[in-house]
């Protein structure tokens, strides 16, 4: 087996089942936690924002020989003229951060891709880059971000576990099938685990005849107006209810009583500049976690009678597999210097969201989204399948 390359962790805080914890130490402490690392990575050096007082970093520091630093430039120097690593992993996620008018987690994303970036022009130098789930709150953050990759020639790599995790059935849409609806079911936070929710639909939605051409418009809505805008035929009653047949754990009675009064529950109405239309139903109040979590997705193929759908599939708790997954992307990207799927699905995403976010702030009035004009081709990285590994306590 070759060396494994070395990697900084740019990270905003690191304690147990934080995203630090479930990504990067699977790279420090093997998938289950049992010191095999299954991963051709090593972490050679870390930056911690926020340190609590849960706080694992200092310790697995001394346990691993990993550089604690100061600068997120140190942790990808170790302090001297040249880069010390072959990738960095930024992980801005979890911590104490401000939120913005529309309620967005303010995470210093971009802040950390800025001080990447600085340290590669000072040493006249790139490795690839893993930036976890959206880029940035902000469109303007995350459209910055990307186009300061390509303006440097970094590997770029962004996103959710969704795309990568099981599906219960295994599903993967032919290419270039011709899709004429969607729905995708998400519960939790509007925008932590929406992105989640949005980031399942895309990796589904992008295989339709004509690949991805991006969004023009989004609309979000809450309490009577999404049920209004379900009898409309706004969106597929069919879809929706296939999603909740495929989620293990929901709340019994009236999904539409029990979602009007819920924290955070919504619809959201997305327009394809394809034509395509398709929906995010964000069901609080009425799903549960459940054995796996309650992402779903439904959709239409043209000629045939039954929706194709299917769950994705969330181990939980320890050793959340799925985050596995991930790793191993990032694994391949840091060794072939190639990502193994577009950044340009996660650029759109963060847009969608971003006004998603600005739709709901303005009580429900539908955005136009011009500047997500936003083409790509899928690719065929595939997504887990095999056994799940047993659940394992640390």
């Amino acid at each position: 087996m070759p060396d494994p390359k070395l990697v900084a962790v740019v990270t905003t805080s690191y304690f147990p089942h934080s995203h630090a914890d479930v990504i990067a130490g699977k790279i420090l402490e093997g998938l289950n936690y049992d010191g095999k690392n299954l991963y051709g990575l090593r972490v050679a050096s870390m930056y911690v924002d926020q340190f609590t007082d849960k706080d694992m970093s200092r310790d697995l520091a001394k346990k691993h020989g990993f550089r604690l630093c100061k600068t997120i430039d140190e942790a990808l120097t170790l302090g001297g003229d040249k880069l010390a690593v072959e990738g960095v992993l930024s992980i801005g996620e979890h911590g104490e951060y401000p939120k913005s008018e529309k309620g967005q987690t303010l995470y210093p994303r971009r802040k950390f891709f800025e001080e990447i970036t600085k340290t590669f022009v000072r040493v006249k130098r790139s490795v690839p880059v893993f930036n976890d789930k959206h880029l940035a709150a902000a469109w303007d953050d995350a459209k910055w971000m990307y186009d300061r990759a390509g303006e440097l020639m970094i590997p770029f790599l962004a996103g959710s576990t969704i795309p990568l995790t099981w599906r219960k059935p295994d599903l993967a849409l032919p290419k270039n099938c011709e899709l004429t609806d969607a729905v995708m079911l998400g519960y939790g936070p509007f925008e932590g685990y929406g992105f989640h929710a949005l980031e399942g639909l895309q990796c589904m939605v992008e295989r339709r005849k004509g690949s991805e051409t991006g969004v023009k418009a989004v609309t979000a809505l809450s309490g009577d107006a999404m049920w209004t805008a379900l009898d409309r035929g706004e969106f597929s009653k069919e879809l929706l209810e296939e999603t909740i047949r495929r989620a293990p754990a929901h709340a019994k009675g009236d999904y539409r009583e029990l979602t009007k009064k819920a924290k955070d529950a919504g619809v959201w109405l997305v327009e394809y500049r394809d034509g395509l239309k398709a929906a995010v139903a964000m069901l609080n109040g009425f799903l549960h976690e459940g054995d796996g979590g309650a992402f779903c997705f439904a959709g239409k193929i043209k000629g045939e009678d039954k929706p194709r759908s299917c769950h994705f599939y969330l181990q939980q708790p320890d050793p959340y597999a799925h985050f596995g997954e991930q790793v191993k992307a990032i694994e391949t990207m840091v060794n072939t210097g190639h990502p193994p799927y577009p950044v340009e699905r996660t650029l759109l995403t963060t847009g969608i969201l971003d006004a998603i976010m600005t739709s709901q702030h303005a009580g429900g009035k539908r955005v136009e989204t011009p500047h997500l004009k936003i083409a790509y081709q899928p690719t065929d990285w595939s997504h887990a399948t095999g056994p799940i590994p047993k659940v394992i306590k640390r």
